[in-house]
C-alpha cells in the first residue's frame, strides 16, 4: 500500500488528504460532514434572500405610490382651475392665436395676404489689407487686416447697438438685414466708409414690408408678424399666406382650461394604473414550490398580502363611491368620465377586471363646460381623501416603510449571524482536516512498521 509524507507541525495544514494510508477519500468525507453542518447557514441565507426580496418589493411599491400621491395632490391646487380663455385656430401653422386678456368671445375669419419682412442688402466682401473702420446705420465697426467675412458677420451680430444682422455666405458675400421687420421705404441699411471691403451687389436691395391681413372683411397691416391689434385681447402669429381661404379663430368664454385639467387627469390615470398593476403583480405572484436560485427565493414574498390587497380595494372604492355632501351627478370621479372602461353588454377586459382606469375626454369637457365649480369641488374633496389613504401606506414613516425597515433590521441580524456561523464552520473544517491528517499519519506509521516486520520475518525464513 502506498504512503505519503505529512507535515503536522504547529500551525501546519495538510496539502492533501486523499489517497493516503487508509485508502479513504478523507477530503470527500470532510466535505460531506461540512455540508451537513452548513445546512443551518443555508437555511438562514435563504431566509435572508426572501427578506431582501420583500424589502425591495416594498420599497418599489412605496416609490410608485408616492408618485401617485403627488399627482393626486395636484387636484387640490386652486391654480389648476384658474379662469382663462381658450383660443384655437383651425390652421395654427398659418395663423396661431393666444389670448392675452379680456378677449372678445366668438369666431373670427383671418386672411393673410402678405407677411412682414425686413429690409436687406447684399455685398461682396474683400478682406482689408490694413485696419479699417466703417459704419452701418451710424454704428461703427472696426475691421482688422485680413478680417474674414465670417468674423465680420460675428462682430455685427454680437453688437447690441447694431440695427442689422449679418450673414456670411459660402460664395464670399455678406447679406445685411434689418433686425426689425416692417415698411422702410427706399432709405435703409446705409453703409459708409466701406471702401472696397463691402461692394453692394446691384439691384440686391429689398425694402422691408408690413404684414397685410383681413379680419372679418376689415383689412389691416402690421410691421411685425405678431399682431395684437386685429382681434381685441388676442395675439395672432402670422406664419403663412392663406390662398386656400381664411383661417378660423375661435375664442371661448373664460373658464378653467379643459386641456390642462385633462392633461392632469391623464397623468393621474397613468400613475394610478402603474401602481395598481405593480401591487397586483406582487400579491398575485406565488413563490416557487422548490426555489433553486436567489431570484426564485426573492419571488412571491408579498403573495396574498392583506395590507396591499386592502389598499387597492380602498383606492378602487374611492374612484366610484359618492362623496357625502356633494350634489347628485357630480359627487365622484366617475361623473367626469373616469372609469374602468368596461364595455356595457359585453365581456369585461382584463384591465377593467384589475380596476385600471380610463378617461372619456368628451364627458370631462362637458362636465367642465356645464358645471366647472362642481367639478372643482368634487376633485378637491376626492383628492384629499385618496391622498390621505395612499400616504398612510407610502409616506415617510408609513406602513410600507415600517415593514421595509423591519425587513432591513432582520437582514442585518441574519447577516451577522451567518458571518459568525461561517467563522465557526471554518474553524470546524480545519479541526477535521487536522484530525484526519493525524489519523492518516498514524496509519501510515503503523503500515511502515508492519511492512518492516514482514520483511524481517521473510529474511529469517530464508536464513533458516
Amino acid at each position: 500500500m502506498s504512503t505519503s509524507s505529512l507535515s503536522l507541525g504547529s500551525g501546519a495544514s495538510p496539502l492533501s488528504l486523499s489517497g493516503l494510508a487508509s485508502g479513504l477519500d478523507t477530503s470527500a468525507i470532510i466535505g460531506e460532514l461540512m455540508d451537513v453542518e452548513r445546512e443551518p447557514v443555508d437555511h438562514l441565507s435563504d431566509e435572508k434572500l426572501k427578506l431582501q426580496g420583500g424589502e425591495t418589493a416594498l420599497q418599489s411599491l412605496q416609490s410608485s405610490l408616492q408618485a401617485l400621491s403627488a399627482a393626486v395632490s395636484e387636484f387640490g391646487l386652486p391654480s389648476l382651475f384658474e379662469s382663462a380663455q381658450t383660443v384655437t385656430s383651425n390652421e395654427p401653422a398659418r395663423v396661431s392665436a393666444a389670448a392675452s386678456s379680456g378677449a372678445a368671445v366668438g369666431g373670427y375669419e383671418v386672411e393673410v395676404t402678405a407677411l412682414a419682412t425686413s429690409a436687406q442688402r447684399t455685398f461682396l466682401f474683400a478682406s482689408p489689407e490694413s485696419e479699417q473702420t466703417l459704419t452701418i446705420d451710424g454704428t461703427t465697426f472696426t475691421l482688422k487686416a485680413g478680417e474674414t467675412a465670417k468674423s465680420f458677420a460675428s462682430a455685427v451680430n454680437s453688437d447690441g447697438a447694431a440695427t442689422v444682422y449679418a450673414a456670411a455666405l459660402e460664395n464670399g458675400t455678406v447679406v445685411l438685414s434689418n433686425r426689425q421687420t416692417g415698411t422702410t421705404g427706399g432709405e435703409f441699411i446705409e453703409v459708409e466708409g466701406a471702401g472696397t471691403t463691402l461692394t453692394e451687389v446691384e439691384e440686391s436691395g429689398k425694402e422691408g414690408k408690413d404684414a397685410e391681413y383681413v379680419v372679418d372683411g376689415v383689412p389691416g397691416s402690421s410691421s411685425s408678424n405678431t399682431v395684437t391689434e386685429a382681434i381685441a385681447g388676442v395675439t395672432l402669429t402670422l406664419g403663412g399666406l392663406t390662398p386656400q381661404g381664411p383661417v378660423t379663430i375661435d375664442v371661448q368664454p373664460p373658464g378653467p382650461s379643459t386641456s390642462a385639467i385633462e392633461a392632469q387627469v391623464q397623468s393621474f390615470i397613468k400613475l394610478y394604473n402603474a401602481a395598481v398593476e405593480a401591487i397586483h403583480q406582487q400579491v398575485s405572484t406565488r413563490p416557487p414550490a422548490k426555489p433553486t436560485s436567489s431570484g426564485e427565493l426573492a419571488t412571491g414574498t408579498l403573495f396574498g398580502d392583506v395590507e396591499l390587497t386592502s389598499l387597492v380595494n380602498g383606492m378602487r372604492s374611492a374612484m366610484y363611491e359618492s362623496i357625502v355632501g356633494l350634489e347628485a351627478g357630480m359627487s365622484s370621479p366617475y361623473d367626469i368620465g373616469i372609469s374602468t372602461g368596461a364595455p356595457t353588454g359585453g365581456a369585461s377586459s382584463a384591465s377593467s377586471l384589475e380596476g385600471l382606469l380610463t378617461l372619456d375626454p368628451s364627458k370631462l369637457a362637458e362636465a367642465l363646460q356645464a358645471n366647472p365649480g362642481g367639478v372643482q369641488k368634487m376633485l378637491q374633496q376626492w383628492s384629499q381623501g385618496l391622498e390621505s389613504q395612499i400616504d398612510a401606506a407610502s409616506a415617510p414613516g408609513g406602513s410600507l416603510e415600517e415593514r421595509a425597515n423591519v425587513d432591513a433590521s432582520q437582514i442585518t441580524q441574519l447577516t451577522s449571524q451567518i458571518n459568525n456561523m461561517n467563522e465557526m464552520l471554518a474553524i470546524r473544517e480545519k479541526a477535521l482536516q487536522h484530525t484526519y491528517a493525524e489519523l492518516e499519519a498514524v496509519i501510515s506509521q503503523n503500515t511502515a512498521k508492519s511492512d518492516w516486520l514482514t520483511e524481517q520475518a521473510d529474511s529469517l525464513d530464508k536464513q533458516s
